[in-house]
């Protein structure tokens, strides 16, 4: 199903029809590039994930983030078994469609506020007080644990002391 154009998307349409990306920071917009990830609108993305995105998807966020198969589908809610289901069917389903999107929004949220994406990476990874010794990959498990990680994220982006 294909999202109507408002009036604010004929401005924005480019030669060839096409709603161009809101802009990135240019090594983010690199790394998603092909990416249902790097379309930035909230109607193109609810259909995507509604519809599973594709397993390409999972591996392109398993490379960003530096993380083993097994650990990011234990991060998704997905069994070994249920991983390989979904390898062969080609897509996730919804649930674990939204929580790949949810990675890959604070991943980005962390190179910006960390300065790249080693720093990010490593960040994500580290155990942190804020989070009672949970990193914040694991504690961003549920929409208020990430929504937390977002929180301190922007408190570092502002050099707000936490």
């Amino acid at each position: 199903m294909k999202r109507k154009a408002s009036g604010r998307d004929e401005l924005r349409k480019s030669s060839d029809g096409a709603l161009p990306p809101v802009p990135l920071a240019p090594d983010i917009e690199d790394r998603f590039k092909g990416s249902a990830l790097h379309e930035p609108e909230a109607a193109y993305m609810i259909e995507k994930v509604r519809d599973g995105l594709p397993m390409s998807e999972f591996h392109a966020l398993r490379d960003m983030l530096g993380l083993s198969e097994e650990r990011l589908a234990g991060l998704l809610g997905l069994s070994r078994a249920t991983l390989h289901r979904r390898k062969v069917g080609g897509t996730l389903d919804r649930a674990a469609s939204d929580r790949l999107v949810r990675y890959a929004r604070l991943l980005g949220r962390a190179e910006v506020a960390l300065g790249g994406v080693e720093s990010a990476r490593s960040w994500l990874a580290a155990p942190a007080l804020a989070f009672h010794g949970e990193c914040p990959l694991d504690f961003a498990d549920t929409e208020v644990g990430a929504r937390e990680v977002e929180a301190l994220l922007g408190r570092i982006e502002h050099g707000v002391f936490s």
